[in-house]
């Protein structure tokens, strides 16, 4: 189910950043990488320039707990039921990488990237059906939801001194999808309702 959210976040990007981003000129596509941000970065199988998208935290989102049964009719008598999915927040620090040939250039190229892929995140509050990867497809509610919100990492400082790389400006990404974790139970549905009347006497006095 991750390597699907995975999928789903690159094919997003893919459709919706600008063509010179992301069009058949090799010197300029951008490659969309998963990997650890680290010194060591960009690994072998990643080319510059190159967003990355680190996912570092996941988490349940105990708000959106729901104990609704979720119910769809199979036969004319018989009804499978479970519960509703669980909802877990996937936090990805969002970073761009550039290949220039001086610091500044560099910085600048990669500030450009960010904000690239900033409008494409801000432009989407639920992640477009048509992008949606895998098991993905067709959860309900509609998942995932995403927001923009304060890094979940208690020092961004300490964060990238113990990846050994050095400190870059990123963006918070947390999608929130749905984990189907609860097996079918079959229940069979109520067909006929029936009424009793009682009729009470008058009483006459």
């Amino acid at each position: 189910m991750i390597d699907d959210l995975d999928k789903t976040l690159a094919e997003l990007l893919q459709r919706e950043l600008p063509p010179e981003l992301v069009g058949a000129d090799a010197t300029t596509r951008v490659t969309i990488s998963f990997a650890t941000p680290d010194g060591e970065f960009p690994p072998t199988a990643v080319s510059l320039p190159a967003i990355d998208l680190f996912l570092y935290d996941i988490r349940e989102n105990r708000e959106l707990r729901s104990n609704e049964w979720l119910v769809e009719r199979r036969e004319s008598t018989v009804a499978a039921k479970k519960r509703s999915p669980v909802r877990v927040d996937c936090s990805y620090l969002v970073t761009a990488w550039a290949g220039g040939s001086s610091a500044t250039s560099q910085a600048q190229e990669e500030h450009k990237l960010l904000g690239e892929v900033l409008k494409v995140l801000l432009r989407h509050p639920i992640v477009p059906t048509g992008v949606l990867q895998g098991s993905l497809r067709g959860q309900q509610p509609p998942l995932p939801a995403i927001s923009l919100q304060t890094v979940l990492l208690q020092s961004l400082g300490e964060f990238w001194q113990a990846l050994g790389g050095k400190p870059k400006a990123a963006l918070n990404y947390t999608v929130t999808i749905g984990v189907d974790v609860h097996k079918e139970v079959e229940a069979g549905l109520v067909m006929e309702k029936m009424l009793k009347f009682r009729l009470e006497k008058e009483v006459v006095s």
